[in-house]
């Protein structure tokens, strides 16, 4: 009996696979089958070429745009225009390689729209549990399309002040003058102040001791400014007059236009080129005074025996 059941099974078993393998010889030979995958595979081929060529042609049209050139009318910053000419390659490459997906899945004949449907679901899910992301997404790309500052560029925003090294769509990246790293979200940057875009100015006190000659000492100093060698140092510097008079002597005042974000580099400059003509001239720097008053001194003063 239970080799009639083995003779059975094994009989079933081999009905089973000689029907997979006529089916199978019957798919290898049907010639209308390989028709339509050769049509499919060479549409998906023309897909991907044609997605290369329009991505490297949006990559030269861009790169055209974002030159430099001497004879456009429209002046930008080359940093900012690299800036964005990298956002816009980006995105181009996003946005067609998408597109391709879409194309390819459409030629396996699979609904696109419950998948859109489910994607645009799931990028508002998204959207509503990472508003401070999208925030941060959509401040750093107005920070970049507006020029507020650019890599390199020395910047303050609140507490925060040093070079930027990194101007991301989330994030950015300051570097202060100590070595610190600062990374910052873009949409917690509120206000800005930029020291990279114009000249700025150098303010230099110089402070001269109570008993020197103010005219002579104003003299001196007017002989020595013109004749300062710096590169950072874009007009010539001029001596305004006194500032101020208190304990600490008298303040002369010089002002310079300098390049950006050099002021401090500029005043060292100034100060030791001023504090070498003072030596030469024996101009004295003030000085803490003492003075000392006897019992006997006050005594005669006020009137008394």
């Amino acid at each position: 009996m239970e080799a009639l059941f083995a003779s059975e099974f094994v009989t079933q078993k081999k009905n089973l696979w000689n029907q997979f393998t006529d089916r199978l010889l019957d798919k290898i030979e049907d010639t209308q089958m390989w028709t339509n995958a050769a049509m499919v595979l060479g549409r998906i081929v023309l897909i991907i070429i044609v997605s290369r060529l329009a991505l490297m042609l949006l990559g030269r049209f861009i790169d055209h745009v974002t030159s430099e050139r001497e004879t456009s009318r429209l002046k930008l910053r080359t940093r900012r225009v690299q800036t964005l000419g990298k956002l816009l390659k980006n995105t181009a490459v996003y946005t067609v390689n998408f597109i391709v997906i879409l194309l390819v899945l459409g030629e396996f004949n699979i609904q696109l729209a419950p998948l859109l449907a489910g994607a645009g679901v799931i990028g508002l899910a998204i959207g509503f549990g990472a508003q401070s992301l999208v925030k941060d997404v959509i401040t750093g790309f107005f920070i970049i399309l507006e020029d507020q500052f650019a890599v390199g560029d020395v910047i303050q925003t609140g507490n925060f002040k040093g070079t930027v090294e990194l101007i991301g769509l989330r994030a950015t990246r300051i570097k202060n003058w100590t070595g610190e790293i600062h990374i910052i979200p873009n949409g917690s940057i509120v206000e800005v102040t930029n020291f990279s875009v114009n000249n700025a100015i150098a303010v230099v006190d110089v402070n001269i001791a109570y008993e020197e000659q103010v005219s002579q000492a104003m003299d001196i100093v007017r002989s020595v400014l013109p004749k300062l060698e710096d590169s950072n140092i874009v007009g010539v510097p001029e001596l305004l007059g006194i500032q101020t008079m208190n304990a600490a002597g008298i303040a002369l005042r010089i002002t310079v236009e300098c390049r950006p974000n050099s002021q401090a580099a500029v005043t060292r400059k100034i100060n030791e080129e001023i504090k070498r003509v003072f030596e030469e001239n024996g101009i004295a720097a003030p000085y803490q005074r003492m003075m000392t008053i006897q019992r006997g001194d006050l005594v005669d003063r006020t009137g008394g025996a």
